[in-house]
């Protein structure tokens, strides 16, 4: 009876085989099994490690280590020799011991870049993945290759071999190196209650991640170009690592994340609105009004990171607030929070409150709020949330910001003219697309006018820390400029209430270590950037009643310039020498009427390599994803910073 169940399953295992092999025969590709053999024909091999017995998961067999062996198998493990062949009866008996008692044998294999190629028991991962078995122990072997920095692919290998030696944990891999050392780090803080013979990682393991790759692939996340462990990573960034993995609780959040990850897929070049010309077409109504509905007050609430008092930056998005309200009168209604929370738990329960006392449009305005408006939102897709941050491909959450490297490079301009000793300072956060534009475009703009001036960053690497912002402060005095772009006001002044600055370029007073004259600052109109984002939602509802029950509900990243009147300078008139304010007053009107752009090249790095041509100009696209650093930039000047 089992033999000749047994040869019914050869069958259809075989059948299964063909399909597979055909199938990657009519795309030009081998239709057999991979083999070790032929991989590492040009590999050098540095090391043989042997790892003892472990538990295998089969989907990590990938091929055979014999060339020979795998003629009898397609690249999906399904037998391909027809019947009445020795290998199918050995095939056949395999089976037959499975359905029986199942396969106990331990098999032989080498692990090479996280997979696994069979030496003994070919034959035992076949019969176990046609019947969708989960694991198998194995001897195995690890084979490790020479490092080559170069090699994508060999630099994540190494990556895992330094998690796995802590861990021991095989079945999780990334499509980065640095996804290990951050999930080592969250598992810092994993803490369960374990029995003795686990470890908190096996624990992990068995009880936390095997459990989220079942629902992820159960919700057809392994149709996406990622890994399991590139979506999990990003769900405990959202989410932090669970206590437990409840299905009912966590299906539906893994299903909001799948439609993250989709969207990222499906987009990869930006999406972006760089004026609001258009901000009134129906395919952007559509995105932001959705589930807005015709003749309702609007619900708005700001989440400020400090009180209105105290920093210039809440300031300037309170005097955007109150903008909206003269504007929009009875058409709104709006509230603000004030310190808001920084960790993304304590702020996404601060957030689901708002969302329970019924606001539609939530802005959170701060980089700092990210995760935990990313988290609220993918739980209150009906709630539309706005993060004041440089542009991310959210799908649940739109993004607004300013091109803020315009004004900087006419502040730039400023300190290049009026430097004595040709060196300069830059307070910056950390090295964000964002920061990195404006660092750049600072130092372009006094380059323009003094081919001698550096520009040396001091970071805090914390968005709005007053004390690392002195200490940053502190260690440019020391280095001897005498012109600062300080990311914080450190002493009152009249412009800040004014506008609501929260950045300044100052000269120092070498005597007290202190700003002593406000030359210029970058400012805000934070109510402009409301006042167009509101009026999309508020505008055409009745004429775009099929936009509102759409099913695009994608947001919208809004990134405005000096044109739209969102950004702007301002410079001292009796501290700015009249040519230097001359050059300024133009260039402010050449950027606005995009007769210039600030970056046109010839553009050299700080390692002297030609990165914008001649009369080329950088594209939004290429700004937004800047990771390098002008020609007199030192970003690396400060050993401890």
């Amino acid at each position: 009876m089992k033999e000749s169940l047994a040869d019914y399953h050869y069958t259809c295992a075989r059948k299964l085989g063909l399909k597979a092999y055909n199938r990657s025969l009519s795309r030009g590709q081998n239709g057999n099994l991979p083999s070790l053999d032929e991989i590492l024909k040009n590999v050098e091999i540095v090391s043989e490690v042997d790892l003892g017995i472990v538990e295998i998961p089969l989907k990590k067999i990938i091929g055979t280590n014999s060339h020979l062996r795998s003629v009898s198998f397609a690249n999906n493990f399904m037998p391909i020799l027809g019947e009445n062949t020795e290998f199918h009866h050995k095939w056949k008996a395999l089976c037959a011991a499975h359905l029986s008692e199942g396969i106990k044998h331990s098999i032989k294999v080498y692990e090479y870049l996280n997979w696994f190629y069979v030496i003994e028991g070919n034959k035992r991962v076949s019969v176990l993945k046609y019947f969708d078995a989960h694991s198998i122990s194995g001897s195995v072997t690890r084979l490790i290759p020479k490092m080559d920095k170069n090699d994508p692919d060999i630099c994540i290998y190494y990556s895992f071999l330094k998690f796995n030696k802590i861990t021991k944990i095989f079945s999780i891999y990334f499509s980065k190196a640095e996804s290990f050392d951050s999930l080592l780090k969250r598992l810092e803080n994993y803490n369960p209650k374990i029995s003795e013979v686990e470890t908190k990682y096996q624990h992990f393991e068995i009880y936390i991640y095997k459990p989220f790759r079942e629902i992820f692939k159960d919700l057809g996340g392994d149709k996406l170009p990622v890994t399991t462990g590139d979506a999990f990573l990003e769900f405990i960034r959202i989410y932090g690592i669970p206590d437990e993995i409840e299905e009912k609780v966590i299906a539906p959040k893994i299903k909001a994340l799948l439609t993250e990850l989709d969207y990222k897929h499906k987009n990869p070049d930006l999406d972006i609105q760089p004026t609001p010309d258009n901000i009134s077409a129906p395919s952007v109504i559509s995105t932001l009004t959705s589930l807005v509905l015709p003749k309702k007050t609007l619900k708005i609430a700001f989440v400020y990171s400090k009180t209105i008092d105290s920093s210039g930056w809440t300031y300037a998005h309170e005097i955007g607030r109150k903008h909206v309200e003269q504007v929009f009168k009875d058409q709104i209604q709006t509230s603000y929070i004030e310190n808001f929370p920084t960790a993304v738990e304590e702020g996404y329960d601060v957030l689901q409150e708002l969302v329970n006392k019924g606001y539609d449009v939530i802005f959170t305005t701060s980089p700092m709020f990210k995760k935990a408006t990313l988290k609220c939102a993918m739980d209150n897709p009906n709630v539309k949330f706005f993060n004041c941050s440089e542009y991310q491909p959210y799908l649940h959450v739109g993004n607004y910001f300013g091109r803020t490297y315009e004004p900087r490079f006419l502040t730039g301009i400023i300190a290049g003219s009026m430097t004595k000793n040709n060196k300069l300072g830059y307070v910056a956060t950390s090295p964000a697309h964002e920061v990195i534009s404006s660092i750049n475009a600072f130092a372009l703009g006094a380059k323009l006018v003094n081919p001698y001036a550096e520009v040396i960053v001091s970071w805090t690497k914390e968005w709005n820390d007053p004390n690392k912002n002195k200490l940053a402060t502190e260690r440019l005095v020391e280095a001897e400029v005498d012109m600062i772009s300080n990311h914080n006001i450190l002493s009152p002044h009249p412009i800040t209430k004014q506008f609501g600055v929260y950045s300044m370029l100052s000269s120092i007073d070498k005597k007290t270590g202190l700003p002593n004259k406000y030359l210029a600052a970058p400012i805000w109109n934070w109510g402009v950037f409301y006042e167009k984002i509101l009026r999309s939602i508020l505008n055409d509802t009745i004429n775009n009643l099929i936009d509102i029950y759409g099913n695009d509900t994608k947001m919208i990243n809004f990134w405005w310039g000096m044109a739209a009147g969102v950004l702007d300078v301002y410079y001292s008139e009796d501290l700015v020498p009249e040519d230097t304010k001359k050059l300024v007053t133009l260039m402010r009107k050449m950027i606005i009427e995009s007769a210039f752009h600030p970056f046109t090249g010839p553009i050299y790095d700080n390692k002297n390599n030609l990165i914008v041509e001649n009369d080329q100009v950088l594209s939004l696209e290429e700004i937004l994803s800047m990771d390098w650093f002008v020609k007199g930039v030192y970003p690396d000047y400060f050993s401890d910073n």
